[in-house]
């Protein structure tokens, strides 16, 4: 025990915050898991798509995932873009000499199944491993874009929602007085402001889209870590480190940048993955009340009302729900995680 506690102290702090963290094992593991999925997501058009990755066709190099090609290309009779899932297309690619890579999935999140052999939402199969929604678009693909928009909208709330509120925050808490009660005020109102029935006024005035929602969201959702970065600055304000730097004479967001800030962000580093849970599940709850992205935005809330509109077909609920909790578990034991890495008065 001593001889870690004193690996631990020779350290830089940076360093010895990721020994703790990876002390954590469920913390450590879910932080991997979390990437490799996060990485597979932004990859989804190489591992789910309705297009062969790279394919040979009388003797020409083709690549079908990155450019579009006729029906013509490939012998058919139509201008139109070709379908990779036609079964004479297929049939192209294995006469003489010809062949297509395809992804592991053969759909994307928008591909009609329209040579399913069941009516939809179709049960699983060899082609659609977790069965088809009401449309007949393929459950995986849904699943695995919809994985990536939430993720990617909840990085980008997490990360405006942070910037507002160490701002607002660091502004209450330094310079304290007649500022900070201004602004305790103005959040006082403006967090009373029904936030759920805005979503509504302008979901039916303005054109659905990530952005609006995005924008909406953001003007709520940086309060809750205002209030902790105010506590943080209002503590170390009068610090002697802060009083020497009022000596040196730098300016009042100097010292801020360069001196309170660094010792502040505790609570804004542990806030990020309990933040970013929070904005997936805001996403998917509005997405389920038909509040949220176009309907043409693959997404998990929409599956999940399918799943409520469509109780018989038990893989799309199931499979939603499976994804949802599993990333929001896998965030929960992150966000612990390093909560302990950052906790101070821990010795190991």
């Amino acid at each position: 025990m001593t001889s870690s506690v004193e690996k631990m102290l020779s350290v830089s702090p940076g360093r010895r915050v990721w020994l703790r963290f990876r002390q954590s094992r469920r913390g450590y593991w879910s932080l991997l898991i979390f990437s490799v999925l996060f990485a597979i997501s932004l990859a989804a058009e190489l591992v789910s798509n309705d297009r062969p990755l790279v394919a040979r066709y009388n003797g020409q190099l083709m690549f079908p995932v990155l450019t579009d090609y006729s029906e013509k290309s490939f012998g058919g009779d139509f201008d139109s873009p070709a379908d990779y899932l036609d079964p004479f297309i297929q049939d192209q690619f294995h006469k003489n000499g010809n062949w297509a890579i395809y992804p592991i999935n053969h759909y994307r999140y928008d591909t009609l199944n329209y040579f399913a052999k069941s009516p939809n939402p179709a049960p699983p199969t060899g082609d659609n491993w977790l069965g088809t929604d009401d449309r007949g678009r393929d459950v995986v693909a849904r699943l695995l874009y919809g994985f990536r928009v939430s993720i990617l909208f909840g990085l980008a709330l997490t990360i405006t929602g942070v910037l507002m509120g160490v701002l607002t925050g660091a502004i209450q808490g330094y310079f304290a007085g007649r500022t900070d009660l201004f602004f305790q005020r103005f959040m006082e109102i403006w967090g009373s402001m029904p936030e759920l029935y805005l979503l509504i006024i302008f979901a039916s005035i303005f054109e659905p889209s990530i952005g609006l929602l995005l924008l909406l969201l953001s003007l709520f959702g940086w309060m809750g870590l205002s209030d902790y970065v105010r506590a943080d600055f209002l503590r170390n304000r009068n610090l002697d480190y802060v009083q020497a730097a009022r000596a040196l004479g730098l300016s009042n967001w100097q010292i801020i940048w360069r001196h309170v800030l660094p010792n502040s962000l505790t609570p804004v580093v542990t806030f990020l993955p309990f933040r970013m849970s929070a904005a997936i599940l805001a996403l998917t709850s509005l997405d389920f009340l038909g509040l949220g992205v176009p309907p043409s935005t693959p997404s998990l809330g929409e599956l999940l009302a399918q799943g409520k509109n469509n109780l018989d077909a038990w893989w799309i609920a199931l499979s939603t729900f499976a994804v949802l909790t599993i990333t929001l578990l896998l965030l929960t034991n992150i966000g612990e995680a390093l909560r302990n890495a950052l906790d101070v008065r821990r010795k190991s």
